[in-house]
């Protein structure tokens, strides 16, 4: 099992193998992150209209419910519980499109994007800004705003485009040209 684990996390660039020598982490490469943001922003762009669209009451109040555990989480300045709540945030305005599928592809898609958005949590003011933007798609959500949905969720994602350089600055480690 940890062979086939190994070679599975190989696969998806997680993990460099070699013989003879040993197994490093990879590190992100930088030319896969644009492509993968595009990609995701597109899918979600559309499941924020749509979810704007279906939206039930109950609905709505499970997406504030976990609007709340992302400021939990950044007041305490756990980027963990954050990221995982910011996670859920983003699966759950798919589900509420009627969607969840799509978010699963989207897992597959940004493997290396979570990498880089980890790095960018302990920049300052990064995760009230993800807050802020979260709040805006939400409220269009509750509006039942599809146009306004999709927009605020174009810009949040937009966002992680413009932030590359700033983060591949702070941490060059990391990344891989």
């Amino acid at each position: 099992p940890v062979r086939e684990a190994i070679l599975k996390l190989s696969d998806e660039g997680l993990l460099e193998i070699y013989p003879q020598s040993g197994i490093f982490v990879s590190r992100i490469p930088l030319a896969a992150l644009p492509e993968a943001i595009i990609i995701r922003k597109a899918l979600e762009e559309t499941t924020a209209r749509v979810a704007a669209e279906r939206a039930t009451p109950s609905q709505i109040l499970a997406l504030q419910s976990i609007l709340e555990r992302q400021r939990e989480a950044s007041a305490a300045g756990d980027s963990d519980a954050f990221h995982q709540a910011d996670e859920m945030f983003h699966a759950t305005v798919a589900d509420v499109a009627g969607y969840p599928g799509i978010w699963k592809y989207i897992q597959q898609v940004k493997v290396h994007v979570d990498r880089y958005r980890r790095l960018t949590l302990p920049q300052r003011g990064r995760m009230p800004k993800v807050i802020i933007e979260h709040e805006a798609v939400l409220t269009a959500i509750e509006a039942h705003d599809d146009e306004g949905a999709r927009r605020a969720m174009e810009t949040h994602l937009e966002n992680l485009l413009d932030n590359i350089s700033t983060t591949r600055h702070i941490n060059p480690e990391y990344f891989d040209e």
